[in-house]
């Protein structure tokens, strides 16, 4: 019997997916969490064999949680269920210690097939998640001297904490910016440095600036 806990603030979607998942003979949901600091101290209490993640609640949040988890109990497997395939939820998520990484419209059978898989250690990573995944495989493009020089002290500064590991909303708070503004100088420095995506600026940063 695999138990399972399940971390999303969505009361409607989290009761009724326990619903659906209890039907499974062979997973059962130990409990339930509205956010990260409920998930971890749930998880201390229950010792669960997998936990489903929302990314995104009040307080804590799912990357948090999974961060700290992961830290306590690196037995317990954590697969992200969530509506958000932004690079840097992905990024995050995987970096703290996610297994899998799938999307809310993913139906429930193949939530429950997820499940099995992470239960035995195996990564599960919806298609499109999976494209981006693939992406910190491939070789991180070199930016040219000049091109960084283009960079204004303040993209430089939100390159660097994209290489950090914060989201646009914890850069927006370091830096004093709103988060639209904070939007705009991502977009500017992948432009500028002729990066695909968040991925490669963050890997990219990673190796030169940090």
């Amino acid at each position: 019997m695999i138990r399972l806990l399940l971390a999303d603030d969505q009361v409607i979607f989290r009761e009724g997916l326990a619903t659906l998942l209890s039907v499974e003979a062979d997973l059962e949901v130990v409990g339930q969490a509205e956010n990260g600091d409920e998930a971890i101290g749930l998880a201390e209490k229950l010792q669960p064999n997998v936990i489903l993640m929302d990314v995104r609640m009040p307080g804590v949040d799912g990357v948090q949680a999974t961060a700290e988890i992961h830290q306590r109990y690196p037995w317990m497997r954590i697969l992200v269920l969530t509506t958000f395939d932004d690079d840097e939820y992905i990024l995050q998520s995987l970096q703290a210690g996610a297994l899998g990484y799938l999307l809310k419209r993913t139906p429930a059978p193949a939530i429950a097939a997820a499940i099995r898989s992470v239960a035995q250690g195996y990564s599960q990573l919806s298609p499109t998640v999976a494209l981006k995944a693939f992406s910190y495989l491939k070789p991180v493009p070199q930016a040219s001297t000049a091109a960084i020089s283009e960079l204004s002290k303040r993209e430089a500064e939100v390159l660097k904490l994209i290489g950090q590991g914060q989201n646009n909303q914890e850069i927006a708070t370091t830096l004093h910016l709103s988060e639209g503004t904070v939007k705009n100088y991502v977009t500017q420095v992948l432009s500028k440095l002729e990066m695909r995506d968040r991925i490669q600026a963050a890997l990219w940063a990673q190796k030169h600036l940090i």
